[in-house]
């Protein structure tokens, strides 16, 4: 963020096989920087890093408009179908510290399906997970995507009437975050309008941290 015309945002999205992760991630860089299809197994096997161009009309900073960069940090899922729980982690972490020892992270994104329940056991594996990349302090900076959210509308559920029929479990892990979540429509590629109205969602949550970042994995 060094440039006071220009205000940069690091992200990670983490989650399990198919949940839409690598999608998520092109929708808010605008691009499709990461291999995103349905298989049968899982599709991404190593971190990548993408980066989008300038965003205007969504900074503001001491009444001067500013331009958005947005990086974003694709990782293997977990449970994985060819990695283990060690090889995954060790992997993300190693990206992490290569990517954004330096400026830190603002935010993990843990990207569930809006379509499918959450049952207890596997909110423990991805949360353990992310308390094991973050440290003690992973609930302030996680945010929760829930993807696939034009299915739940199309079943005739509101953002509302749907978190007030979902499972304990996720009603408990959105409580821990602090309520940091976005429903995400899983289009090939969304708007500018909509894209946008995730960007600010995110701005927000990273406002409300206080612009904190998460500077744990500084290079050796």
């Amino acid at each position: 963020m060094a440039d006071s015309n220009e205000m940069t945002i690091n992200l990670v999205v983490l989650g399990k096989t198919q949940t839409g992760k690598s999608a998520a991630g092109n929708s808010l860089l605008g691009s499709a920087d990461f291999e995103s299809r349905l298989c049968p197994s899982s599709v991404t096997t190593c971190c990548s890093l993408g980066r989008s161009g300038r965003i205007l009309g969504l900074v503001r900073r001491n009444g001067c408009e500013s331009a958005l960069r947005v990086r974003v940090l694709d990782t293997p899922s977990y449970p994985h179908s060819a990695l283990s729980k060690e090889q995954v982690r060790d992997m993300v972490r190693a990206a992490l510290a290569q990517h954004f020892g330096e400026e830190g992270l603002h935010l993990a994104l843990l990207v569930l399906r809006a379509d499918l329940p959450l049952c207890p056991d596997e909110s423990d594996d991805t949360v353990q997970l992310i308390q094991e990349l973050l440290g003690p302090t992973w609930k302030d900076f996680t945010a929760v995507l829930l993807t696939h959210a034009d299915k739940a509308e199309e079943a005739g559920y509101s953002e509302e009437t749907y978190l007030h029929s979902a499972s304990s479990t996720l009603l408990s892990l959105l409580s821990s975050v602090q309520h940091k979540y976005i429903f995400l429509d899983n289009h090939n590629s969304i708007i500018k309008e909509e894209r946008n109205i995730v960007l600010r969602k995110l701005l927000n949550f990273i406002q409300r941290n206080n612009y904190q970042i998460l500077l744990k994995h500084s290079k050796e």
